[in-house]
């Protein structure tokens, strides 16, 4: 009879890997094949080949021939999930009480490449989207509020190279779907320091956004408020940056402006 073990992983070869991962975690310098070899119980020729193909995606460094250590790769990827959960935990109490006062939903959003994707949102019945995006649902950062933060903060040049990749491709007649127009956009957002989504991901839903600043003040994270088209207020705007401002705070991040 098989039996299941859900800590286990069923592809052999990824076990390997994160064994071998494991020992290099273990160790502050690089470490000789000959001893990961010894430590993991793999033959060299096998451990050779599994550590290649982890060098190959930075998992692993290869300082020089013969020794290994963790690669950058994982620093980023931790830095990634460490903001994502310190994000998540400073913006929830702020998220309630902006979504108490608007009774629409606040979300919470990350860059992931050329998408914006959707980490933690406060939203309820009676809130009259019919359209809700859900945790871990992505979308184009052209057509989002806060994926026009995020694009607001590139150099032209990136914004140029990401128009090239996507195709600015649209999803309603509202969506831009132009460069010029796209940086004529993202200069009104480095103008005022919050974005909008005027029905250019979905008819009918509108949005506005501002965004969170770490404590190195970079961007990180965007704060938005999505609602029916009709009844999006302007007077929520001030509220929104004060919330983006109070979560950005307590990430450290200090407002230099006078």
């Amino acid at each position: 009879m098989a039996k299941t073990d859900n800590k286990t992983p069923t592809i052999q070869v990824l076990e390997r890997a994160f064994g071998l991962l494991d020992v290099l975690a273990s160790f502050p310098d690089p470490v000789s094949l000959k001893h990961i070899s010894e430590l993991t119980g793999l033959h060299p020729s096998t451990a050779h080949r599994i550590l290649n193909d982890l060098v190959i995606g930075r998992f692993v460094d290869r300082p020089e021939a013969g020794s290994y250590r963790l690669g950058m790769r994982m620093l980023e990827l931790g830095n990634l999930v460490k903001a994502r959960l310190d994000v998540r935990e400073a913006a929830m109490g702020p998220m309630r009480e902006l979504h108490r006062i608007t009774h629409q939903p606040v979300n919470l959003s990350m860059r992931q490449g050329d998408e914006i994707v959707y980490i933690e949102r406060t939203y309820s019945e009676r809130s009259g989207m019919q359209v809700v995006r859900a945790i871990g649902g992505r979308a184009p950062l052209h057509l989002t509020s806060v994926g026009k933060l995020f694009l607001a903060h590139d150099d032209p040049s990136r914004v140029r190279a990401y128009a090239t990749r996507t195709g600015l491709a649209g999803h309603t007649r509202n969506s831009i779907t132009e460069l010029a127009a796209l940086e004529r956009e993202l200069a009104h957002v480095n103008q005022g320091g919050t974005a909008r989504d005027d029905e250019e991901l979905e008819l009918g839903v509108r949005c506005m956004a501002a965004g969170i600043l770490d404590d190195q003040g970079k961007l990180i994270a965007g704060l938005s408020i999505s609602a029916p088209a009709d009844r999006l207020e302007e007077a929520w705007l001030q509220r929104l940056k004060d919330t983006a401002a109070q979560i950005s705070a307590s990430l450290g991040h200090r407002n230099v402006a006078a």
